[in-house]
């Protein structure tokens, strides 16, 4: 009888062991599946991209601007010397104060997306106000002549109740997925070291180009000819996106 007693005990523990990690598999497959966002969006589930197709070597370059004009030019010049084209978010106040910057960018080829018009979280504001900034950017841009349907929610804040309203005056909301945090200055390497070592296909990496980044022109120099060679291929949110859709409906 105390041989059964022990066996039954070791069995009893060795199941337990197995339930512990069935139910760790599951939490962390939720956890997974709450904070990738998709690329498609539904009226009940409004969506923000933060990963294009995985099926090619794509990848999309973002920077953000909300303030100064010191760091965009030396960044432009690291991206036509590579022949990279990238997306650049502002917000409105930005726009408005340097349209010759705005200009240029969109003369060296890039994209230009929405950062809203105030720099201020949209979580901290009442929805009819995130309302009334995302119309009074728009209307900067539409005088500066873009129509950008491109947005980036200030510091990357927003909820399924900001999602549905930038969907329904026709925006995309655009997230990321690659953040080495360039706007703290960690060190040119560590940028570089967080960025080649993280970069997959169809990712969507976040820098700056606010006066903030001291080190990040210095870091593209790497960056830019090391993710070329290790097979990545830059382009633009927009065919980022439509090369996400095609993707999506081969799958169906």
């Amino acid at each position: 009888m105390q041989h059964f007693y022990v066996w039954k005990f070791k069995n009893w523990k060795r199941w337990m062991l197995i339930l512990i990690a069935a139910m760790f598999s599951a939490v962390f497959l939720w956890v997974q599946g709450e904070t990738t966002f998709s690329v498609f969006s539904s009226k009940e589930s409004p969506a923000a991209l933060s990963k294009g197709s995985d099926k090619d070597p794509n990848i999309a370059l973002t920077f953000n601007i909300s303030w100064g004009n010191t760091q965009v030019e030396p960044i432009l010049d690291q991206l036509k010397k590579q022949d990279v084209k990238a997306t650049f978010f502002v917000n409105g106040e930005w726009a408005e104060r340097h349209p010759e910057l705005v200009d240029k960018i969109k003369k060296n080829g890039h994209e230009i997306g929405m950062l809203g018009y105030r720099y201020e979280s949209y979580l901290k504001q009442d929805i009819e106000d995130v309302r009334k900034d995302l119309l009074k950017a728009k209307e900067v841009f539409r005088k500066l002549g873009y129509d950008t349907r491109l947005l980036r929610t200030p510091s990357g804040h927003f909820n399924k109740e900001v999602l549905k309203m930038a969907e329904s005056m026709g925006f995309k909301v655009i997230h990321w997925n690659v953040n080495p945090q360039d706007w703290k200055n960690p060190g040119t390497q560590t940028i570089i070291d967080y960025v080649m070592k993280n970069t997959t296909k169809g990712d969507i990496l976040l820098l700056h180009a606010s006066d903030s980044v001291k080190q990040t022109p210095k870091a593209l120099e790497t960056i830019l000819p090391g993710l070329k060679n290790k097979g990545f291929k830059f382009v633009p949110m927009s065919e980022l996106i439509s090369r996400a859709e095609a993707q999506e409906k081969k799958l169906e």
